[in-house]
């Protein structure tokens, strides 16, 4: 059966207001679709951590989120994009404590540890995007 993905957000991203923006959505989608306080808070964390990464490194991007229907299950897909400069080593990136910006580099691990699914493509001087995906317990 293929997964059924309705979109109910997207957002700019230019800026740390943009950042809280896509949180704040990102908290009401889990909320709608009856996610524990807890998992609403994961992917807030997560949400923050990608909107972050673009900010600092590409300037300005995108998220979507998008609701997601896998037979009976239910879920949120967050996708965000950017033109940035791009990772060119993803596996290295993904690994705590690596930072190119000065960071404690836990932002892309972390968030891959919190979603359930986490997907990155990134080219070097073409951009990234990050795909993750939440389900409801």
């Amino acid at each position: 059966m293929p997964d059924e993905i309705v979109r109910k957000a997207r957002v700019s991203i230019r800026g740390d207001t943009d950042v809280v923006v896509a949180c704040q959505k990102g908290r009401a989608l889990a909320a709608r679709l009856g996610f524990s306080s807890d998992d609403q808070v994961v992917v807030v964390i997560a949400i923050s951590e990608v909107t972050r990464n673009i900010v600092r490194y590409a300037q300005t991007g995108e998220i979507t989120l998008d609701l997601i229907r896998r037979g009976d299950r239910c879920g949120i897909v967050v996708v965000a994009r950017d033109e940035g400069p791009g990772i060119p080593d993803i596996e290295q990136a993904l690994q705590d404590g690596y930072s190119t910006g000065g960071g404690l580099g836990v932002g892309l691990s972390g968030a891959k540890r919190l979603m359930d699914e986490f997907e990155i493509v990134s080219t070097v001087g073409k951009g990234t995007t990050i795909e993750m995906r939440k389900w409801k317990r």
